[in-house]
């Protein structure tokens, strides 16, 4: 699973840098984002149902900002991340679920912290909207049902046919406003 990892870092810290939308070179200076502007993409590793656009930081070196967009019915199974990881929802309607936990309803305006290292999954309900930070470099570990460490592949093809967005979806998706 090492591997995994590793190359699933690698692959963030190749496309890092691509995915970067807005950043002001200096951190003391104002950073503005038009997300009109923002080329979001897939991102390796995640389900094709999510698009991001890095805001600011680079994920790959450290903490990051990150604008989400996920098409209804995705669903990023059961992983966790080594760094602390925070959503500010901005539209729709997803779930939340951590490892022992109860599970939370996310709408607009709702705020939601996961602790590094903590097993959680992710479904949008309704077309979602959200800002994900990250006070660490990226990773995703997806784990199955017994917590075993498992492949992106093997994650991500239990679930693809079921929660493949449709067309429509994806079409919501592209229209959304912010």
């Amino acid at each position: 699973m090492r591997f995994t990892a590793c190359s699933l870092l690698l692959v963030v810290l190749v496309a890092g840098p691509a995915l970067r939308s807005a950043q002001a070179e200096d951190s003391d200076k104002p950073m503005y984002a038009a997300s009109a502007t923002d080329k979001f993409m897939n991102v390796p590793g995640l389900p094709t149902c999510t698009k991001n656009v890095v805001l600011s930081g680079d994920p790959s070196k450290g903490g990051s900002l990150m604008l989400i967009k996920a098409a209804t019915g995705c669903l990023v199974p059961w992983h966790w991340h080594t760094p602390t990881e925070k959503l500010m929802f901005v539209s729709g309607q997803g779930k939340g679920e951590m490892k022992g936990g109860a599970p939370v309803m996310l709408h607009s305006g709702d705020y939601l912290s996961l602790p590094g290292k903590g097993v959680h999954q992710f479904t949008c309900i309704a077309a979602c909207t959200f800002f994900l930070t990250s006070d660490g470099v990226f990773d995703i570990h997806y784990v199955d049902a017994a917590g075993k460490e498992i492949s992106p592949d093997e994650a991500l093809k239990s679930k693809a046919k079921a929660k493949m967005p449709m067309k429509k979806d994806m079409k919501d998706m592209k229209d959304m406003k912010m």
